[in-house]
């Protein structure tokens, strides 16, 4: 028996609120602490990916009719494993499901095939006590659903609301919460429904929000107890490796698979089941991707909307024509919907790949089926007479439908492209529910030929912005490792993924703000408005304040602070208080966090005669972010815990910080350095033990502030600066999370971030292969307990993380070392 807390957002139909309340109560929960798997029924895979941004995690469907009844609760568990609570999001009306089937894949069969309670959204934004009705009469259609509670969607005023809520105590169904309507919160759609959270601006912003609106106005204390009333679940999680058979000898085969903006459709479990048989999976952007993945024996090309980057798909001569030389030279190839849009030899006029002997175009009419396919021929993925299930969704058509060997038979009718190397169509189909599929894709590719990349050169130059390397000298190695930073890795003509510094223009107010300080360098800085400033943005009295020169200052004045008997610092971190405590002649202790702990802090690692503790949260260079309790446990009397929380304002919500708690023996060091892009300008400040403070004051050199510094301090401490923090915070996330799945699709070793850098491991010679191919980031062997196999990269926005990824893809080895 396995216990996953769980529950179904459920309503009475499309349209009434479901997205809204499942995604923002996935985000409201994994910002109270918790960890959020997010799952949908249905075949739907827009929702997912907004599930995804919201959980951080990958998107789940759970769909009988795709991959059959008895595997809905072993893909619950796999999708849950180490969750602390499963939010599922129901499709259309609650007992709808397929026609025809009395409510087979409908919202209420997943309920019951899982024993998950259902909270009911209801839009109320045009009605009062008939929600109640609504509402009963959903409960009582069907007593083996269990209906635990009703979420008031879309209310307006408070005496409204109070009708209903009054109306709602006639059914028993307690009113778990009243959301407001928010029209900033909607999500845009398109001819097929909303626009995925890949190709929306600011998803990540607009779901942070999503989740304090829901956090703020849904009872989560007693919607978890809902979850947790789930009973315990009879079956073992599905495994990828018990359904294929790895490819035996000889190195993994490169599976080429498509994402970006385009192709923002496929279901986890299909490159889970890949792996699982050997595969190395990679994904590259087809609008920005030159080439292939050099060695690529197998190509997927799922879902998305090819037809909305029609012009700039086409613009990408150089990938088309590199992907067309693949299939015919017999590279195992499956494309799905857009997959084959993009094969097809235009796509509504913008010529594409010109594989399939079709064209494709916009149509009138959507077509919107949940059918069983029939195997018309023996092809790459299937054998004649076979029957799969799967979904279509599209507004396209091609003309011919088929071609001389249709890929299925569907309703009678024959549909499709399929060859001993190629399997194209519409047809979605989830592979966990076949899993035969990937096991032959698998193993074509095992025997497949590995591509070669060979571009025409004038269509290399046409891409020449994305992939044309730039050289430049080989960083020396640094003869002071501990004062080895960021900057010292940059130069002219290089692709800048080496110094953490924000890529954005500042703000024009702090533009003025730093011009205008000059006029007042005539005097001697004066910090008292700067500490009064800072000391009303963290909710502290002025004398627990104390503005510095940036956060070097800081580690200087701590060093000089004290005989320090056995000063530790947690390593790997930033390394300048270890260099600020030996050169103040201090022998310091390192306490190492593991790689195999995640890089995580256990405090009982910290000698109990340490008299001072320093360490980074998140922390620089693995971009960890340790709980503050976990911090606390740090603190013994006669110790003084130091938390550089450089980077915390670059973490949304600032969850961890310890910025505004009252403790003694603790100080937290801020910088305004990175995020605000103002290197130049040291601008720092301490806050905490008012004791240490005024101590750190009294070594401090007079007037070792300047004006503009201070300047600085103060207009990022008003209440603009802290709206501009919060939006700042939320795309460099956004950025974040584009960079961790890219390295996560390449197969390569992170440490999942939550700062706006990510400590990877590319290999001994990666940092000095991309530095010869005009890419710098930051070597991370100058950091105590890493190595040279580790590289740490800053986040940059999606378009010149591309040109990393393309660097990358260029290495010789992707793997670690």
């Amino acid at each position: 028996m396995v216990s996953l807390p769980r529950l179904v957002v459920a309503a009475p139909s499309t349209g009434q609120g479901k997205t809204t309340v499942a995604t923002g109560l996935m985000a409201a929960l994994r910002i109270a602490g918790h960890k959020v798997s997010g799952h949908k029924v249905g075949p739907d895979y827009i929702d997912p990916g907004y599930h995804a941004l919201a959980t951080g995690r990958p998107g789940r469907n759970v769909d009988p009719h795709l991959v059959g009844e008895e595997r809905i609760v072993p893909l619950l568990l796999h999708g849950a494993r180490g969750a602390d609570v499963a939010v599922i999001e129901g499709v259309m009306g609650l007992y709808d499901g397929r026609l025809g089937t009395d409510g087979y894949s409908s919202t209420a069969h997943l309920a019951k095939l899982t024993g998950s309670p259902v909270i009911l959204v209801v839009d109320v934004a045009r009605m009062s006590r008939t929600a109640a009705a609504i509402a009963a009469g959903m409960a009582a259609y069907d007593d083996t659903v269990n209906i635990a509670g009703v979420v008031l969607n879309r209310t307006g005023s408070p005496r409204n609301d109070a009708e209903i809520v009054a109306a709602m105590e006639r059914t028993g169904l307690p009113v778990l919460g009243l959301l407001p309507r928010d029209e900033e919160l909607a999500t845009p759609s398109r001819h097929l429904g909303l626009v995925p959270a890949a190709e929306r601006d600011g998803s990540v912003a607009l779901l942070h929000r999503l989740g304090e609106q829901v956090a703020a106005h849904l009872d989560l204390d007693a919607i978890l107890a809902v979850a947790r009333s789930a009973p315990d679940l009879d079956a073992a999680p599905w495994t990828p490796a018990d359904e294929v058979q790895p490819v035996a000898g000889g190195e993994r085969p490169v599976i080429a698979v498509a994402g970006g903006r385009a192709f923002t459709f496929r279901y986890a479990e299909t490159e889970e089941l890949l792996r699982a048989a050997g595969c190395e999976v990679v994904t590259f952007d087809p609008i920005a991707a030159t080439a292939l993945p050099e060695g690529t024996q197998g190509i997927y090309l799922g879902g998305g909307f090819p037809e909305v980057y029609a012009a700039e798909l086409a613009a990408n001569r150089a990938l088309l024509h590199d992907l067309r030389d693949a299939v015919a030279s017999g590279v195992p190839t499956v494309a799905e919907c857009a997959g084959l849009l993009y094969l097809a030899e235009t796509l509504d006029g913008s010529p594409m790949a010109g594989v399939l002997p079709a064209t494709a175009a916009m149509n009138e009419r959507l077509t919107l089926r949940y059918p069983v396919a029939t195997a018309v021929t023996d092809s790459l993925l299937t054998r004649a007479g076979e029957q799969v299930t799967g979904h279509e969704f599209h507004k396209t058509r091609t003309t011919p439908v088929t071609g001389d060997a249709p890929a299925w038979e569907i309703d009678g009718d024959a549909t499709g492209f399929a060859t001993p190397t190629l399997h194209a169509s519409y047809l979605h189909v989830h592979w966990a529910g076949h899993p035969h599929l990937a096991q032959r894709f698998a193993d074509a590719a095992r025997n497949a030929p590995r591509h070669r990349s060979h571009l025409d050169p004038s269509l290399a130059e046409e891409s020449a912005s994305l992939t044309e390397p730039t050289t430049a000298p080989p960083t020396p190695t640094p003869r002071r490792p501990l004062r080895h930073h960021g900057d010292a890795e940059t130069g002219r003509g290089l692709l800048d993924f080496a110094v953490n510094v924000y890529e954005g223009p500042r703000p024009e107010w702090l533009e003025r703000a730093l011009r205008a300080s000059l006029a007042e360098a005539v005097s001697y800085p004066d910090a008292s408005a700067a500490r009064s400033a800072v000391a009303q943005r963290h909710s502290r009295r002025g004398d627990e304040v104390l503005p510095t020169a940036g956060a070097a200052e800081a580690f200087t004045l701590i060093a000089r602070l004290r005989p320090w008997r056995n000063p530790v610092v947690v390593h790997p971190q930033f390394t300048e208080p270890h260099a600020a405590l030996e050169q103040a002649g201090h022998k310091v202790t390192s306490v190492l966090c593991r790689p195999e702990r995640g890089f995580a802090l256990d405090p009982d690692d910290v000698p109990e005669d340490a008299d001072l503790v320093i360490v980074g949260n998140p922390t620089n260079p693995t971009g960890v972010l340790h709980p503050a309790a976990v911090i606390k446990k740090l603190r013994r009397k006669g110790r003084l815990v130091v938390v550089d929380e450089a980077f915390m304002d670059a973490v949304p919500g600032e969850s961890e910080s310890l910025v505004r708690e009252r403790l003694r023996g603790l100080v937290v060091l801020r910088s305004l350095t990175k995020h605000w892009s103002i290197p130049g300008i040291r601008a720092g400040y301490v806050v905490g033990d008012n004791l240490v403070v005024r101590q750190l004051a009294d070594l401090q050199t007079p007037w070792s502030v300047s004006t503009p510094a201070l300047a600085a301090l103060i207009e990022c401490s008003k209440r603009n600066a802290t709206a501009e923090t919060r939006r700042r915070a939320h795309e460099l996330q956004h950025w974040g999370d584009f960079l961790q799945g890219g390295l996560r699709g390449r197969g390569i070793d992170f440490v999942p971030s939550s700062a706006p850098y990510v400590l990877a491991r590319l290999g001994d010679s990666a940092h000095a292969a991309l530095r010869e191919d005009g890419i710098a980031v930051r070597r991370a062997d100058t950091f105590p307990g890493l190595d040279s196999s580790w590289v740490r990269i800053a986040v940059r926005p999606q378009s010149t993380t591309v040109q990393l990824f393309a660097g990358i893809d260029r290495l010789p080895a992707r793997q670690p070392a």
